[in-house]
């Protein structure tokens, strides 16, 4: 007798990664624009980042990874920007005007006066915005055929940003540098604003950093073809919030939780007691009101993430976990210590990137105490995450970023902007890690920047990318950024005879390990 069929229960379908872009194994290097070489007191978009290009080429390296490349301001720092959607027009190269009659050698003496080994900021902002000031004079009279295109037609183009951009920095200058929520009525938000007589006062200077944009993304496109020429992408970084003196905050106060009447947040972002501060991270961002980003479909979001692969390949989003729950600190503080977590957006957003372009290449910055609906909403994305080999040494072999607990869908770093140099850190760790360190890799410590370099190379992780200092195995000196410190950060910059020295023997070296780990 034929038995029965037994009828099987349906099966619940699990749903596909969002994003699962990351296949192939390849090497990359972090290094920001500012710290290229040059003597404009700061690193620009000239010949000295194209240099750096045919290094990256020449050590066998795919990607080129970078901050965030807007307008800083307060702290220096690139990931508290004037606008999300702006460029940083200290990186504009001025000497490139020069042909153009738009600028005369003798202005750049003061800018070549500055340091070339560290990056004076509060110099460059006395003397570079006069000199684009001066420089979109002579254009508007002499209007010479620049190669970076039309302006007008960039204007055009750019004006769902650009336009309250230009005029926030111009009114910000006739304010004197007075926070937007401290300016007169008429000109508290960008609404009234644009019925105010200031405008047309301030044409000329609205104009001027206009020009200032249309330097810096002509500029920038140049770079962008050479990386591409050498077979090189581009990674660029998203902070998940604004800062609070910002374009975007003037221009769109309601998709922010600001007090209506006062312009000022109720509650800011930052993280609470961790690795990096005992009293925890007071970033002092605004948060979002993310029911109102959510009542018009993500619009701004899709909006400015548009922008962002405008300007590069791949997109690194910071503080990916603050999608899944954020720390929302009572404004106003002294610390992070006092907060709680509020739901995010979640995986909604998420789709919201997927349905405008499927093809996004995003990397989730997902470091730190991480929940577990944190890790599902990584995994449910399908977005790389990141590990980072300086947090890999201070429990046991458990610990999720050493290199044998790589997952392939990550990015492995030895540090990353936020961290010491690797020597840095190696001096400075207790000697149980150290010794750790010594016994995992088998090494004696005497080198340990490229010792890292090379687990991270060896790792599972499908991309690994390391830091110009860390390739000098330079001390802490070197450090780009320490977390919850005001000042004195994003200043380091390499000499260009020291990037010299590695071609040929550095840079074989490298090719030889992409080759031997199949990056």
């Amino acid at each position: 007798m034929k038995a029965s069929a037994q009828k099987k229960a349906p099966q619940k379908a699990v749903p596909l990664p969002l994003f699962n872009w990351l296949k192939a194994r390849g090497a990359g290097i972090l290094l920001h624009p500012t710290c290229l070489p040059g003597d404009q007191g700061c690193g620009v978009l000239d010949r000295h980042a194209v240099r750096f290009l045919d290094f990256v080429q020449a050590a066998g390296m795919k990607y080129w990874q970078v901050c965030p490349l807007g307008p800083t301001g307060y702290g220096d720092s690139p990931y508290q920007c004037f606008s999300a959607f702006a460029g940083n027009t200290s990186l504009v190269d001025l000497a490139a005007l020069i042909p153009f009659g738009l600028i005369q050698p003798a202005d750049l003496a003061p800018l070549a006066a500055l340091s070339a080994d560290q990056t004076d900021y509060g110099a460059i902002y006395a003397l570079k915005p006069k000199l684009l000031e001066s420089a979109y004079a002579q254009f508007k009279q002499k209007r010479p055929a620049l190669p970076y295109g039309d302006f007008t037609a960039f204007c055009k183009k750019s004006a769902a940003w650009l336009d309250a951009y230009a005029y926030f920095r111009a009114l910000k200058d006739h304010f004197q540098g007075a926070a937007w929520w401290e300016w007169p009525l008429e000109a508290r938000d960008f609404a009234r604003a644009k019925k105010s007589p200031l405008r047309a006062r301030l044409a000329d200077a609205i104009a001027a950093y206009q020009f200032g944009q249309y330097l810096f993304f002509g500029q920038w496109t140049l770079v962008r073809a050479a990386a591409r020429e050498r077979g090189i992408e581009i990674i660029g970084d998203l902070p998940i919030f604004v800062a609070g003196d910002s374009a975007d905050a003037w221009a769109h106060p309601g998709l922010f939780e600001l007090d209506p009447k006062t312009f000022l947040p109720v509650a800011v972002a930052g993280v609470p007691p961790d690795y990096f501060s005992d009293n925890g991270q007071l970033w002092g961002n605004p948060l979002y009101r993310w029911a109102a980003h959510q009542a018009d479909g993500y619009a701004w979001w899709l909006d400015r993430m548009r922008a962002t692969f405008e300007v590069c390949d791949i997109v690194r989003i910071d503080h990916f976990r603050g999608f899944d729950a954020y720390w929302r600190i009572p404004y106003p503080a002294k610390n992070a210590r006092i907060g709680e977590w509020v739901p995010g957006p979640g995986l909604d957003l998420f789709r919201a990137f997927q349905a405008a372009d499927p093809s996004a290449r995003i990397i989730a910055e997902d470091l730190g105490v991480l929940t577990d609906s944190v890790v599902k909403l990584r995994e449910d994305s399908g977005l790389p995450g990141m590990l980072v080999l300086q947090f890999a040494w201070g429990s046991d072999a458990k610990n999720g970023y050493l290199p044998h607990n790589a997952t392939p869908n990550s990015v492995i770093y030895a540090g990353t902007h936020d961290n010491d140099t690797t020597v840095g850190w190696y001096q400075a760790a207790p000697e149980p890690e150290r010794n750790y360190v010594r016994r995992y890799l088998r090494v004696d410590g005497t080198d340990v920047a490229w010792d890292f370099v090379r687990a991270s190379y060896a790792s599972a992780s499908r991309l690994a990318v390391v830091t110009l200092p860390d390739l000098f195995a330079l001390g802490s000196a070197a450090r780009f950024n320490t977390p919850s410190k005001a000042g004195g950060n994003w200043q380091w910059r390499y000499r260009a005879p020291a990037l010299e020295k590695f071609f040929g023997g550095t840079t074989d070296y490298l090719r030889e390990l992409c080759a031997l780990y199949g990056r």
